[in-house]
């Protein structure tokens, strides 16, 4: 197979999604737990559960981009090792 994405788009976004899913993964724990940080003033949401949901949702979504980008870069490894990757 052949990468799609560019080396360095690909690193990127392992870098970023990495960072994306341990912000998140803080942060819908907060909402989750009820932390009073998140749910203390008028402002805030009222059901922190519905939102620690949705802020899990975007978790999966960087977990998703996470293992693309890593493929992508596996196989920039790969071909930068041994020549472009051959069915035949």
């Amino acid at each position: 197979m052949k990468p799609v994405v560019s080396a360095m788009n690909a690193w990127t976004c392992i870098v970023v999604s990495a960072f994306a899913i341990v912000i998140l993964s803080v942060i819908g724990a907060l909402f989750k737990s009820n932390n009073h940080s998140m749910m203390g003033s008028k402002e805030d949401p009222e059901n922190g559960a519905a939102v620690a949901g949705a802020v899990f949702g975007a978790v999966v979504i960087y977990a998703g981009f996470f293992v693309f980008c890593g493929f992508q870069a596996l196989l920039h490894l790969r071909e930068s090792r041994r020549g472009a990757i051959s069915l035949s």
